[in-house]
Parts: structure tokens; C-alpha cells; sequence
């Protein structure tokens, strides 16, 4: 029975036993029970005596995994305990190969009527999973990078049963991307139930390379050490599994949680070892086997007195147990250093607590266990600190960028820095700044020339995301291969290669990434500028200088002052004068943003170094260009004044609109209400209009939210409905209120009480606030003193949903800006700055950008019920969360749409990539770059708005809105509406009407239309 081919179960002490029952006074591998320990120790009476200490149970446990062959070369055995353990197996194997027989004709039987059921229902479900493992086939076949697509076909090729479609899904998975501890266990133990042949174990030895490789996992290591042991009956087989073991103490054994238990396998081992070289009980060993005995034994110490020099956890275990074990006590060195251990464990106790009742992927809590070991500056325990860190945070840049950084600076061991820089990348090939410092590791410790040139091609076909990360990892091959030339000669394979490299950089940029990007990444020509500097100054070659500087220039660079000036400077030192001049004087024709600042250049050259002639030339072409400069300048400016002067005229008019509509109210109370009422009307009607303006103008055109509409309601001013959440006043109540409001509006025009610069405007709240002016005051009071608090009011004492908030100081007023969209009572408030609309119709408050963010990704398609703690436990998981924000109507009412923050641009581009399509809850999601739609700003040129949006409000008759509002006019002069605007990823811009249509109930400025202009209109269609 092969050691890789053992069942095993978890024995009382928690150590692999083998199922089979131990039979006279042996496993069936082989190893010593535990009435037969006390007869394989030779030293003092407290280590014999104690056959019921844990060390010895573990190692009777530990040697039952290992191969019957293995211990039979080690032990002394006689022949006859050979033969007897001979039997027991072959009696083991039959008592075996019965019990299956058995139950196999126990299953046969109670199985036969249902069989045929079951090999229908198992036949359609082996055809589904065939289909869907084809369709993962060809999904990968397009697409190789799915990181999911692989995942779900190796957990189905292994319920399937296919072991050799199995590992080769596997093999190419692993190619791409660092595995899981989990993947690679699986792999691990499915390659050694495949491996029966001795000479097959290699393959499963490399297999545990390539593992270990990847993260640092005590898991995986103790499977590594625990399957080399199977081989220890071959040639030099337990020199490898101690050098496994000395291998795993050093990667995970000062794992503060795990590294314990690699540590007791290995000594658990020697104790195993130890029982094999002890001599029969009653026999007096020979001199080289108490050599030997000596020897194994200090082994065992030495293990004892390294780990208790570890912070380990559960440390005062490992020191009883030595204690126990040692026949002369523990040594003064190792209690010395066992409290020092103590101590360390100590201070770092309170950040392994915080691991473990966190939740994953815990990066604020390693980066403060990281942080805490770099203070105390021990390396060993930073590296096992960061790869900790890096095992469940695996696709964090910036905590690879950190790890490499350190390792590049503090250690610089050339095998640890160049591994880890290979596994930064393999886990975040996205990431162009982890590339470029491995290119950079790579010619810092030698690597051979070749494979910093296949590290570079791996770069290109990275896949960045951005066009300038391009430029930047060209520039650092570039920078690489100008470091190899040796410019002293002439010529050389290197220059050659420096400047092929020049030109397929230019030809990739130009193909490849404008292709990708629609732009070349680099608009000012910095690769270019290098080629032509490097050309200058090592080459002495100032003809292919002044070719690729045309080349730049003719890229759209002619135009800016600093690209002719760095010309300039190029041929000021390696050119000459002539060149010189005519690089100026082409400045001076070309430049449009300084051009006055190369004027000045270029007299001040001819100062220097021209003559007479030149300087006259110097002076006519700059005066030249000057003037022309400056008639274009006038010319833009007279443009500008001419659109501001419009401007003013379009505001003039909308003032003018609004005081007519204001005087066309007034017209209509006095209609329905007689003098005194129309009075008391107008001095009301005032100050609400004084209100109302003030509000900004996302307050308006709210479907039945309308500010304008929150007036009279429970008589049915104007004809007009109650708003939504309205409850009439108490009779008993509405007086006060309405001498309350008419107090407030005469505070309000008192202009000593009145500061705009220190106030802000509240609005969306809902009509049922009760006591406003205190709830108010609460909210707002964290953000400085208060002067007072304004609530408005209808005529009949309701609240009307918005205030003004005054603070004593200007300084309060950011603060109160932060609160904006806060939610009270069951809706968002929003808080905006106060401004006179009256001095500034054209103000509008927007709180988020209108450009692209590549930071914050929009997400739609969202449930209603999803959260914003759920929607960030979601993202969390792909970068640091700075902000999520779910958008809602006014009411509060969720949208389905979000916006989510992420620490940087290479985060969000990451949560896009992996959170695209996926399910969250019933829905599936869209993920994109955040790019919010551009606002329409109202009466600015070139807007869709027309002229109908300023017009006043119709005005109904004295008996109101009717209940039918029929056009009079013909369809066949109504305009159809304009197009939708474009839809960007949030909201659909709103549908603006290309030209007003005529309504019967026009206002009375405008004039009517007769018979005669019906007809006209008709026959002109």
C-alpha cells in the first residue's frame, strides 16, 4: 500500500491515522502502537514513562501514514516481524475486497427496481453538463482571460469525473492566473490518487513547486511535507523530506496562526525517525548507534528551542511539552528566549484579533498589522506580514506595488524580489506600474537580455487601460536598452536595436493603441523627443534630430510656444546658429498661445549673435505677427461682448416675463375675490413670488411636486389640487399659523435679519413636517450657530415644504452644504446655497460632475430593495470604497441607478471588468465608467430650449382649470416634438420641444390669431 494511496480520518489528537485496526501491536504501515512505545524510548524516566504525552501519540499517528517499505529500511526488524506484518496485510486486503463484494450485492438488490430511473435521470443530466461544458470550451476559446469561465469548468469536468479533461483545464488555467490554496488542494489530491507508480511521484513534486509558488499557504505546505514522506524509502528520502520541512519552516513558520502546526509535523516527524533508531529493549546499542541515537535526539531539541523562539499562538503549550520531554529541563537560553517570543506575541496580539472576527478581504486591519511591523523593522516577519496580506487581497496593485518596493529597497535578494515581482504581475496584469518595476528588477540584478524582453512582450499584450500606460512602459524598455548601448563606438548591435526599438514604439503607438483608444497616448511626442535628444548628444547625429523634431512638429505641435523653444534649445546646444534662427523665426509664424514669449526669444537672440540685417528682418516679422495677433484678439473679444450683451437682453426678458405674470395674477384675484380681498391677495401674493424665485431651479417642473403649485389648496385656489402628503390644518390651529407666517414674512423683509452669504435654501421636505423651525434647528446645529431659521408658509399657515436656514457665520454654510441629500423623515433634503434670483436668474446648483470620471463607476439595473451597505459589500471586494451613492427621485423612491467611488481609476476599471452582467438579486446589472449626462442649461447659445419655457403660465377662467382642456386649433399646425437627446449612462436627457404650439388660452400679451391667419397657415403647410 503506497503512502500517497492512504484514507485517512482525524484521530482523537487530531493526527492522520489510518482507518485500518492496529493488530498485533502494528498498523498495517507498520508503525509502533502505543503498547509498544514505552519498549522504542531509551532515554530517563520522565520521557519513557510518559506514553500518553501528546508527542508520542502524534508520532504513533503520524507514522501510521508512512509506507511499510520506508520504516522496514530504517528499523531493525527481524524477519519474523516482517513475515507476521506480510500476513496482517494480505488478511487486511481480503477482509477488504469481501466487505466491497458484500456491499455491492446489498446495493444490487436494493437497487434493481429503481434502476432504470436512475440511469434516465442520470443520462439527461451527464448530456446537460456535457453541453455546458462545451459552451465553457468555446467561451474560453474566445476569450482565454475569463477567470469565472475556468472556475466553473474545473468544478464541472470534476463532478463529471473527467481526470485527464480535468487536468488539462487546470494546466491552462494555472498558465494564466496564480490558483487558489483551495483549486490547487483539490489538484494536489486528485494528482495523488492518480499516482500508483513510484517513478510518477516527480510529476506530483513539481506539482507542489508550482503550488508553493504561488501564495505562501501553510495548508499546502504541510500537504507538501506530509506526501514526501511516502517517499522515504527511496534513495536519500528522508534527507527530502527534512529539506521539505526546513523549507516550510522558513516560508509559513512564522505564520502567527498556522505556522504552529508545520512546526509539530516536523518534529513529529523526528519523533518518528527517533522511535526507528532506538535498539530493542534489554540490548546495549553499539557505539555508532548511540552516535546515531545522539544525534536524532538534538535534532529534536534543536526543533523545541527554534520554535519556542517564534511569536507563535498557543506557544505556552509547545513549552510545557518540552519541558515534559526534556530529561535535563529547559536551558536558560531557551526560557530567554521564549519570553522575548512571549512578549513579541503580545504586541501583536491585538492585531491577530482583529483578523479574525473581521470580514474579508480585512485590508484595512492588514495594512495596520503592516504598518506595526515596519516600525519594529524585522524583515522576516514584514515578508510573512505581507504575504499574509497578499493571500486574501490578491488583487490589490497598490499592495503588490508596496510588497515590491520594500523588497527592491530593504532585502534585495535576487530570487525573493524577481518572484515576487513575476507573481505582482501574474495577479494584476492591468496594472502598468507593476511591469515597469519589473522590467527595472530585472536589470538591477542581471537578468539575462532575452527574458527582459519577453517580460516586455507579456506587457504589451497585458491589456491596459489606459493609452498612456503604453507610453510609459515603452519609455521604460526604451530607457533599458539605452543603458545596454555602449555609445564610444560608432556602431554597435545594441544602438541598432535602440533605434528599431524607436521606431516600432512609434509604429505601436500609431497602430495598436489608436486602434484601441481612438488616441495615441502621447500628443506631445515624449518618445520621439528622447529619440531625437539621444541622436544629439551620443550620436552626434543632428540631421535625425531635426527629421523626427519636423515629425513632431507636424503631429499638431506647431502651435505651442514650448515645443518650438525646446527645439530651440536642442539646436542651441549640439546645432548651430542657422538652424537656430530658422527655428525661431518658424516660431514666430507658427506659435498661437505665446506669442509674444517667442517674439521676445528670438530679439533676444538676434541681439546676441545677428547682424544688422538680421535684426531688422527679427524685428518686421515679430511686429508683423504681433499686430495680427492682436486684431484676432479684438475680434474675439468684440464677439464675446456681443454674446454678453445678448445675454443681458435675454435675462431683461425673462424679468419681464416674470413681473407680467406677476401682475396677471393679481388680475385674476381681483376677479374672483372683490377689492378686499384682492388686497389682503396681492400683498401675500409678493412675497411668495419673492419665495419662490429664490428657489433654484431643479425645485420646478417636478410632475405634481411643482413649487409653483404650493399654494392655496383646500379651497381650490386657481383650480388646482392638494399636493401629496397634505392634511389641512386644525380649525383651531390656523390662525396662529397664518399670524405665524404673516411674522415670518415681515421678519423676512427686514434686510438687517437677512444675509444671503450666510444662509442656505432647504426644500423637498415633506408638507407633513410638524414643527420644522426645531427639527431643523437639530440637523443643522452641528454645522454652526444659528441665527434663525425661516419656514415657509402658505396663506392659511401649511407648511410649504421649503425654509431658509441663517447662520451666524459664512463659514457654517459648507458645512450645511454636506448634509444636502439627507434624509428626513422617509425623503432627501436638499440643501443648496441661497442666491438672489432676482440679480441671478442664470444660477444653478449641480452637485456632481458632468465629464467622465474614471474613478466612480454607474451601475443600473439595481433591485429596488438593494441597499447601500449591500450595494458596498458588493464592490468592496475590487478596491477601496471612497463613496456610494444610490439615486432616488425626490420622494425618495429608489431609481434602480448607482454611483460608486473607488480609491483610484485602475480599481473601478477592475470592478467593471468583473461586475458587468452579474446578478444582484433578480436583475442583472450594467456596469460602465461613470460618464453622468451633460446638463441643459437653459437660454445659453446653442441650447434646444426655445422661448416657450420663459412664457408666463396660462391663466384659467374665474371658475378654474376645466375639466376638458380641448385644443381649438388643427392638428395639422401642431409641431411634433424634437428628438430625444442622446442617452448617456444616467439618466436620459429630457425631450425638448423644438417650437411652442399655439393654445387658445395664449396669454393676453400675445396677439390673436384671426380667420385670415388660420387660412394662411393652412395653405402656406
Amino acid at each position: 500500500m503506497n503512502g500517497n494511496q492512504r484514507v485517512r480520518t482525524s484521530g482523537e489528537d487530531g493526527v492522520f491515522v489510518d482507518k485500518q485496526a492496529k493488530k498485533g501491536g502494528f498498523t498495517d504501515e507498520g508503525a509502533p502502537t502505543s503498547g509498544q512505545q514505552q519498549s522504542l524510548h531509551v532515554r530517563g524516566s520522565s520521557a519513557s514513562s510518559a506514553t500518553g504525552s501528546a508527542s508520542y501519540r502524534a508520532a504513533a499517528g503520524l507514522l501510521g501514514c508512512y509506507q511499510a517499505d520506508s520504516l522496514s529500511n530504517m528499523a531493525a526488524s527481524s524477519n519474523a516481524e516482517q513475515t507476521q506484518l506480510q500476513d496482517m496485510e494480505e488478511e487486511d486486503a481480503g477482509m477488504e475486497e469481501r466487505e466491497m463484494e458484500s456491499d455491492e450485492e446489498e446495493e444490487e438488490g436494493m437497487g434493481v427496481e429503481n434502476s432504470d430511473d436512475d440511469e434516465d435521470d442520470s443520462s439527461e443530466d451527464e448530456k446537460e453538463n456535457e453541453a455546458e461544458i462545451q459552451r465553457l470550451e468555446e467561451q474560453l476559446s474566445i476569450n482565454a482571460f475569463d477567470y469565472n469561465c475556468h472556475v466553473d469548468l474545473i468544478k464541472l469536468l470534476k463532478q463529471e469525473g473527467e481526470l485527464f479533461r480535468l487536468r488539462k483545464a487546470r494546466q491552462k488555467m494555472s498558465e494564466l492566473f496564480p490558483l487558489t490554496e483551495e483549486i490547487w488542494l483539490d489538484w494536489l489530491k486528485d494528482e495523488i490518487r492518480l499516482t500508483e507508480e513510484e517513478p510518477n511521484r516527480e510529476k506530483v513534486y513539481d506539482l507542489f513547486e508550482r503550488a508553493v509558488k504561488d501564495y505562501i499557504c501553510p495548508d499546502i505546505w504541510l500537504e507538501y511535507a506530509q506526501y514526501s514522506i511516502g517517499g522515504m524509502g527511496s534513495p536519500g528520502g528522508i534527507d527530502k523530506v527534512r529539506s521539505i520541512f526546513e523549507r516550510a519552516v522558513t516560508a509559513v513558520g512564522l505564520h502567527m496562526t498556522k505556522g504552529q502546526t508545520v512546526w509539530e509535523a516536523y518534529r513529529e516527524f523526528e519523533n518518528a525517525i527517533l522511535s526507528t533508531v532506538q535498539p530493542p529493549p534489554g540490548r546495549i546499542p553499539s557505539r555508532e548507534e548511540q552516535e546515531l541515537l545522539n544525534t536524532q535526539l538534538e535534532r529534536i531539541h534543536t526543533l523545541f528551542r527554534r520554535q519556542l523562539a517564534v511569536p507563535l499562538m498557543d506557544m505556552e503549550a509547545t513549552y510545557a511539552e518540552y519541558e515534559e520531554w526534556s530529561e535535563h529541563g529547559v536551558p536558560d537560553t531557551v526560557i530567554h528566549q521564549y519570553k522575548k517570543a512571549l512578549q513579541q506575541m503580545e504586541k501583536c496580539k491585538s492585531f491577530e484579533e482583529s483578523l479574525l472576527v473581521a470580514e474579508p478581504p480585512k485590508l484595512a486591519e492588514y495594512q495596520a498589522y503592516i504598518d506595526f511591523e515596519l516600525k519594529e523593522g524585522d524583515p522576516a516577519r514584514i515578508q510573512i506580514t505581507f504575504e499574509r496580506t497578499l493571500a486574501e487581497n490578491c488583487l490589490v496593485p497598490d499592495m503588490w506595488a508596496k510588497y515590491t518596493t520594500y523588497l527592491d529597497r530593504q532585502l534585495k535578494v535576487r530570487d525573493l524580489v524577481l518572484s515576487t515581482h513575476e507573481r505582482a504581475v501574474r495577479n494584476c496584469p492591468w496594472t502598468m506600474g507593476l511591469w515597469k518595476s519589473y522590467l527595472l528588477a530585472l536589470e538591477r540584478h542581471g537578468a539575462d537580455h532575452q527574458v527582459v524582453s519577453d517580460v516586455f512582450e507579456k506587457a504589451l499584450n497585458a491589456g491596459f487601460i489606459q493609452a498612456t500606460d503604453y507610453v510609459e512602459i515603452w519609455q521604460a524598455y526604451l530607457d533599458y536598452l539605452r543603458r545596454r548601448v555602449d555609445f564610444s563606438k560608432e556602431s554597435s548591435k545594441e544602438l541598432e536595436e535602440l533605434r528599431g526599438a524607436f521606431s516600432r514604439s512609434l509604429d505601436y503607438m500609431k497602430q495598436d493603441v489608436e486602434e484601441r483608444f481612438g488616441e495615441s497616448g502621447d500628443p506631445s511626442c515624449i518618445i520621439m523627443q528622447i529619440w531625437a535628444r539621444i541622436e544629439a548628444l551620443h550620436c552626434k547625429n543632428m540631421q535625425k534630430a531635426r527629421e523626427l523634431w519636423d515629425s513632431i512638429m507636424t503631429k499638431g505641435n506647431a502651435k505651442y510656444a514650448n515645443m518650438w523653444l525646446e527645439y530651440y534649445n536642442l539646436e542651441r546646444s549640439y546645432g548651430d546658429s542657422v538652424h537656430c534662427r530658422k527655428a525661431l523665426h518658424r516660431a514666430v509664424q507658427c506659435t498661437s498661445d505665446y506669442p509674444e514669449h517667442v517674439c521676445e526669444v528670438l530679439l533676444t537672440f538676434e541681439r546676441v549673435e545677428g547682424s544688422l540685417e538680421d535684426w531688422d528682418v527679427a524685428v518686421q516679422k515679430t511686429e508683423t505677427r504681433l499686430n495680427r495677433i492682436n486684431e484676432q484678439r479684438a475680434k474675439v473679444a468684440e464677439k464675446e461682448a456681443n454674446l454678453a450683451r445678448q445675454e443681458e437682453e435675454r435675462a431683461e426678458q425673462r424679468r419681464k416675463a416674470k413681473s407680467d405674470k406677476k401682475a396677471q395674477k393679481k388680475v385674476q384675484k381681483g376677479t374672483r375675490f372683490g377689492e378686499k380681498r384682492k388686497a389682503e391677495q396681492d400683498d401675500y401674493q409678493d412675497e411668495w413670488n419673492d419665495d419662490s424665485e429664490q428657489a433654484p431651479k431643479r425645485h420646478r417642473g417636478n410632475g405634481d411636486q411643482t413649487t409653483e403649485e404650493y399654494m392655496e389648496t383646500e379651497t381650490g385656489l386657481f383650480g388646482r389640487n392638494a399636493p401629496p402628503g397634505y392634511k389641512p390644518a386644525p380649525p383651531g390651529t390656523k390662525k396662529d399659523q397664518a399670524a405665524a407666517a404673516a411674522a415670518q414674512r415681515h421678519n423676512d423683509d427686514k434686510p438687517e435679519l437677512r444675509n444671503d452669504n450666510s444662509s442656505v435654501f432647504i426644500s423637498n421636505l415633506a408638507y407633513t413636517l410638524e414643527e420644522p423651525e426645531t427639527k431643523l434647528r437639530t440637523l443643522f446645529e452641528t454645522c454652526g450657530p444659528i441665527k434663525q431659521i425661516r419656514p415657509v408658509f402658505s396663506n392659511r399657515g401649511s407648511f410649504k415644504g421649503y425654509c431658509y436656514v441663517q447662520f451666524e457665520s459664512p463659514v457654517s454654510v459648507a458645512e450645511a452644504l454636506k448634509l444636502d441629500r439627507r434624509e428626513v423623515e422617509g425623503r432627501p433634503m436638499f440643501v443648496s446655497p441661497c442666491v438672489d434670483k432676482n440679480k441671478n436668474p442664470d444660477f444653478k446648483v449641480f452637485k456632481y460632475n458632468t465629464s467622465m470620471e474614471k474613478h466612480k463607476i454607474f451601475i443600473s439595473g439595481l433591485p429596488f430593495s438593494c441597499t447601500k451597505e449591500q450595494l458596498e459589500e458588493i464592490c468592496k471586494i475590487h478596491g477601496t470604497i471612497k463613496e456610494v451613492r444610490l439615486v432616488t427621485y425626490r420622494s425618495g423612491k429608489p431609481k434602480g441607478l448607482a454611483y460608486v467611488e473607488f480609491g483610484d481609476e485602475t480599481q473601478a476599471s477592475q470592478a467593471v471588468l468583473k461586475m458587468d452582467g452579474m446578478e444582484v438579486g433578480d436583475n442583472k446589472i450594467s456596469v460602465a465608467i461613470s460618464n453622468p449626462p451633460r446638463r441643459n442649461l437653459m437660454d445659453k447659445p446653442g441650447s434646444s430650449r426655445t422661448t416657450t419655457d420663459m412664457m408666463p403660465r396660462q391663466v384659467f377662467g374665474s371658475r378654474g382649470r376645466g375639466r376638458t382642456q380641448l385644443s381649438l386649433l388643427p392638428r395639422s399646425l401642431h409641431r411634433q416634438s424634437g428628438a430625444v437627446s442622446k442617452v448617456e449612462n444616467g439618466t436620459a436627457a429630457e425631450q425638448v420641444p423644438a417650437a411652442a404650439s399655439v393654445s387658445v388660452n395664449a396669454p393676453s400679451e400675445t396677439k390673436p390669431l384671426s380667420n385670415s391667419d388660420f387660412a394662411k397657415m393652412l395653405l402656406n403647410k
